[in-house]
C-alpha cells in the first residue's frame, strides 16, 4: 500500500490550513457608507492576503444602541466607523483601544496629514481613539445674484458686516422674504456662534454650563436679534416644505449649512440659477480669523475588545491613504479628512468646495463629554423657548445652565470620586 495521500485530499488540506491562516476582521460602517466602503476592501485583501474584512451596514437610527449592546455583551467588531462626537463616550467606557503606540510607528498615518481641528475630536486627555475618515462642517449657502443687488459682492467676514449685509437685502427683497434661514430646531446656529464669540460651552472641565456667561450669552443675543429683526424667518426645518424650492425663489437668500448640500444644490436648484448660487466661510465677530465653525464627520476607531488590532490596525491605515480617501469620497460624496486628499483638481478646482477647504482650517470639537448630544437637544429648546416665547434671553440662558449641570451631575460625581491619576480619564456615559 502506497504511503502518498491522494492529491483529493492534499488539496483539501491546503484550503483548510489557507482557512486557518486568514484573518477575518469585522467592520460596522453606518447610513450609506456601508455600502460604500464594500468597493474599497478588495484591494485591501489583494494588498493583504492574510486578512479578509466583513463590512457590516448599519443604519445610522440603530448604530449607537447597537455599539452600546455590543459592547456590553462583549461582542464589538475589530473597527467601526464612529461618529466623532460619539469618540468621548466609548472612551470613556473603555471601549476604543488607545492608538498612540500605532501612530508612533505608522508610515502612514500622522497627526500633520490632517486638518488639525478634526485630528482634535479624536484625542481625549491627549490619548488618540481615532483617526479621521471624512469631515462635515457649516459654511454660508449664498445667492450671490441677491447679494449683488443689495450691495455685496461676498459675504463679509465679521458679525458686523454680515448683520449689515443681511440688512441691504431685506430691504431689497421686501417684507414676506428674508435674508437667512436659521432653522430654530437646529443646535447648530447658535452652538457655533456662541464657540466663534470664545465661550468654551461647557466651564471647569466639563463640570458645567457656560451658556449665561458673556460670550456665550453675546452670540445668542447677536443670534436672536436675527429673528427680532425680521432678518431670519421663525421657522423650523419642518415649518418649510421645500427648502431648496424656497432657496431658488429667493424666499431666503443665505443658509448655514454643510457639504452634503452641494450636491442636492445642484441637483434641485433650476438650471439658470446653478451660476447664482455659492458657498463662504462662516463670518466671525471679529472678521475672517474668528470664524469658527464645527468640527465634525466620522473616524475609524480600534475596539479593545478585539482579537485582532494588528490587522484592524492595517485596515485603518489604508482607509486613511490620501488616494483612498479620495475614492471614497468620490463614491460617497463626503468630505476626505486628508490635507493631501484636497490637493486633488476634484474638490481644489471646485468652487463650490473652495469654501469648505477655508474652513476646515478653523473648526474646533464640541466639548468632548458623553452628554454633548444631549446638552445640544436641550439648546435647541431652549433657543426657541427664547424665540417663539419671547424669553429674555439672560433667563433662558440662565435656565440652560441649570438644566445642564443637572445633566453634569453624573460627570461630577464620577470625576470628584476619582484617583487625581485617572480623574480626567473617565466620566461615564451621561444616560
Amino acid at each position: 500500500m502506497s504511503g502518498r495521500l491522494p492529491a483529493s485530499l492534499l488539496l483539501l488540506l491546503a484550503c483548510t490550513s489557507a482557512r486557518d491562516s486568514t484573518t477575518t476582521l469585522r467592520f460596522w460602517a453606518f447610513g450609506a457608507e456601508g455600502e460604500v466602503l464594500q468597493q474599497l476592501i478588495p484591494d485591501f485583501e489583494r494588498e493583504n492576503p492574510g486578512i479578509s474584512v466583513r463590512v457590516q451596514a448599519v443604519p445610522w437610527s440603530a448604530a449607537h444602541e447597537k455599539l452600546l449592546t455590543s459592547f456590553v455583551g462583549e461582542a464589538t467588531p475589530d473597527a467601526a466607523q464612529l461618529g466623532n462626537t460619539w469618540i468621548p463616550e466609548f472612551a470613556a467606557i473603555h471601549a476604543l483601544e488607545p492608538l498612540d503606540p500605532y501612530l508612533s510607528r505608522s508610515r502612514t498615518v500622522h497627526p500633520s496629514g490632517f486638518f488639525t481641528g478634526i485630528w482634535d475630536t479624536n484625542v481625549i486627555d491627549g490619548v488618540a481613539f481615532g483617526v479621521p475618515w471624512y469631515v462635515d462642517t457649516r459654511v454660508v449657502f449664498y445667492r450671490r445674484d441677491l447679494l449683488a443687488k443689495a450691495g455685496f459682492d461676498r459675504v463679509p467676514g465679521s458679525w458686523a458686516g454680515w448683520r449689515a449685509a443681511m440688512e441691504a437685502v431685506k430691504r431689497q427683497q421686501g417684507a414676506s422674504r428674508y435674508a437667512i434661514f436659521l432653522p430654530t430646531n437646529e443646535w447648530a446656529q447658535p452652538m457655533l456662534l456662541g464657540m466663534q464669540a470664545g465661550s468654551p460651552i461647557l466651564k471647569d472641565d466639563g463640570r458645567y454650563g457656560a451658556f449665561a456667561d458673556s460670550a456665550f450669552r453675546r452670540a445668542f443675543t447677536f443670534y436672536e436679534s436675527l429673528f427680532r429683526g425680521g432678518l431670519a424667518p421663525v421657522a423650523g426645518t419642518n415649518d418649510v416644505a421645500n427648502v431648496y424650492q424656497e432657496f431658488a425663489r429667493g424666499f431666503f437668500a443665505m443658509w448655514i449649512t454643510g457639504p452634503w448640500n452641494v450636491s442636492e444644490m445642484r441637483k434641485r436648484m433650476p438650471a439658470e440659477l446653478q451660476s447664482a448660487w455659492a458657498t463662504a466661510p462662516l463670518p466671525g465677530p471679529a472678521g475672517d480669523s474668528s470664524g469658527i465653525s464645527l468640527a465634525g464627520g466620522s473616524s475609524i476607531v480600534v475596539f479593545r475588545g478585539s482579537a485582532h488590532k494588528d490587522a484592524a490596525w492595517r485596515l485603518v491605515e489604508y482607509l486613511a491613504r490620501p488616494e483612498q480617501q479620495l475614492r471614497f469620497s468620490r463614491l460617497s460624496g463626503d468630505l476626505p479628512a486628508s490635507i493631501d486628499a484636497w490637493r486633488d483638481s476634484s474638490l481644489a478646482g471646485d468652487p463650490h468646495f473652495r469654501a469648505f477647504y477655508t474652513q476646515l482650517q478653523r473648526v474646533r470639537p464640541l466639548p468632548k463629554v458623553p452628554e454633548i448630544e444631549l446638552i445640544s437637544s436641550r439648546l435647541i429648546e431652549t433657543a426657541e423657548s427664547s424665540i417663539r416665547g419671547h424669553v429674555p434671553a439672560d433667563r433662558a440662558l440662565a435656565a440652560l445652565d441649570r438644566d445642564v449641570d443637572r445633566i453634569l451631575e453624573k460627570r461630577r460625581w464620577i470625576l470628584a470620586h476619582r484617583s487625581p491619576a485617572t480623574v480626567a480619564s473617565v466620566t461615564g456615559p451621561g444616560r
